[in-house]
């Protein structure tokens, strides 16, 4: 019966397959923070008509040209992060630092004979840390929905005859077939029916339609996540200095991800009519990806005090994997406490994802020696995020909700920096826009910075400290119990950066 299903249900269940990615997803992997080196995160990544920094490369591949020498660097990053979540009544606080190698880098200078236009030629490689997924967060209230309406969203249409096991068949069996065969949505409905959590309007196999074990009122309910990861970029970069104004550089950048996250939530209630008081539903999720993208610029010198900056960051193609584990519990009045342990990992295929291209605009005053000051203005459309292959019809649902969903956005990074003999002395501001339409999803970033150097000669020692404060809202599910949990967040950096000039 199962298997003469299918060809009927594989229309409406398809779109289940695809639950893994979304538009958060999306978004996730389509994000950067400003990370680098410890003078660049000093003057907020104000780099891009500057040049001269490792990191400088990150915004506008030319500046590597800048370099007089080969230079290298490294950088360790202490990351702290601070989460207030506030989840109808229950407000909680979480904290959370790491350490981090989050850069490492160099510059080689080749310089070119001094009657050649083409006056110096540089091949620089670095790594940078450009997204740092570890987070954790509890939200605690009580709501007046249930986590019933997930399972309910995603059973409705589906035939019993799917949800129920045969004679031989396991629970892992069951949760298997669903899988191969039907999909991540099925594989939802099933463990709400077989955790006592949903009923069938009837018993006949061919039925369609289900009601909750849960009975309206108050839950107190309790959603903890926690994840680690990273989003990682290799650029192999080429720049060249023509003349005494004129500065042209392309990168070619490798990218690597992985983000791994643990979801447990726990509702109880004491509903008059509720038979199912307690459920117990843990989601883990592994994901790793690689992609490439390139990028390519220009820095010119209008006089000795000021230059111009221009560059352009192509999408980046990721080919992604993702792998993810659920379990069930829950206590009902008429069948005890039941566990729903498929003991399965779902391993979904591959799917590509293109994230959006970025334009930056940059305007440097130089002082002589004495000092500088920076301005960057970059432009970013989100819209342009998009799931491929685009004929396929789960992709194009995700991809008109990210139309739907974003927009195109504007970021300024201004950066000063004031030289007194060995001693630099930096600080910084930067604002993003959020790339929401409702900006109630995410609101804009803020961003302070701050820092010092101190020049030995062919040693370079620099500190920095850069906060970012921004608002989202984290919705628990995507189907169903929508509900979102509110998070001001507070993250701030020690970043320190030893150089060595060759």
């Amino acid at each position: 019966m199962k298997n003469l299903l299918l060809f009927f249900c594989i229309g409406l269940l398809s779109i289940s397959y695809v639950a893994g990615q979304t538009t958060a997803d999306a978004y996730r992997y389509s994000s950067e923070e400003l990370t680098g080196t410890a003078r660049y995160r000093s003057m907020s990544g104000a780099f891009g008509a500057l040049g001269g920094d490792i990191s400088a490369i990150s915004i506008n591949p030319a500046g590597s040209a800048v370099f007089l020498n080969s230079f290298a660097t490294f950088t360790l990053d202490h990351r702290n992060s601070e989460n207030s979540v506030n989840y109808f009544n229950g407000l909680t606080t979480n904290e959370r630092s790491d350490f981090n190698f989050s850069q490492a880098g160099g510059v080689l200078v080749f310089q070119g004979n001094s009657n050649n236009p083409w006056r110096k030629f540089t091949i620089g490689i670095n790594f940078t840390e450009t997204n740092n997924f570890d987070d954790n967060f509890i939200a605690s209230g009580t709501s007046n929905s249930s986590i019933d309406e997930y399972f309910l969203g995603y059973a409705e249409g589906v035939p019993l005859d799917l949800l129920e096991t045969v004679d031989g068949e396991s629970v892992t069996d069951l949760y298997t077939y669903l899988g191969e065969n039907q999909g991540f949505g099925t594989q939802q409905a099933m463990l709400g029916y077989q955790g006592y959590i949903i009923n069938p309007e009837s018993t006949d196999l061919d039925n369609t339609s289900y009601n909750s074990s849960v009975e309206g009122g108050s839950f107190a309910q309790n959603y903890a996540m926690a994840s680690t990861g990273m989003n990682g970029k290799l650029s192999f970069n080429f720049a060249t200095q023509y003349q005494d104004f004129l500065y042209l550089g392309a990168n070619l950048n490798t990218h690597f991800l992985n983000y791994n996250s643990s979801t447990l939530f726990t509702e109880s209630n004491n509903n008059p009519g509720s038979t199912t008081t307690y459920v117990e539903f843990e989601n883990n999720l592994n994901t790793t990806g690689d992609g490439f993208s390139f990028q390519l610029g220009a820095i010119a010198k209008v006089n000795q005090n000021v230059r111009l900056g221009a560059s352009y960051e192509s999408p980046t193609w990721y080919n992604i994997r993702e792998e993810a584990t659920q379990y069930l519990e829950t206590d009902n009045t008429l069948e005890g406490t039941t566990v729903v342990n498929p003991n399965t990992i779902n391993i979904y295929p591959d799917y590509t994802l293109k994230t959006p291209g970025k334009l930056t605009g940059s305007l440097a005053l130089l002082f002589g020696g004495s000092g500088l000051i920076s301005f960057d203005y970059s432009y970013k459309d989100y819209t342009n995020m998009e799931f491929r292959p685009v004929n396929d019809p789960d992709f194009g649902i995700q991809n008109q909700e990210i139309n739907d969903t974003f927009q195109a956005t504007s970021s300024y990074r201004v950066g000063g920096e004031y030289r007194i003999q060995g001693w630099s002395l930096r600080g910084g501001y930067r604002f993003e826009e959020s790339p929401y339409r409702d900006r109630g999803n995410l609101g804009e970033v803020t961003g302070y910075s701050g820092g010092f150097g101190y020049n030995f000669g062919s040693v370079k020692l620099d500190l920095a400290y850069n906060k970012t404060e921004f608002s989202d809202a984290r919705e628990l599910y995507n189907v169903g119990l929508t509900n979102a949990a509110n998070i001001d967040r507070d993250i701030s950096n020690f970043v320190i950066s030893l150089s060595f000039g060759l």
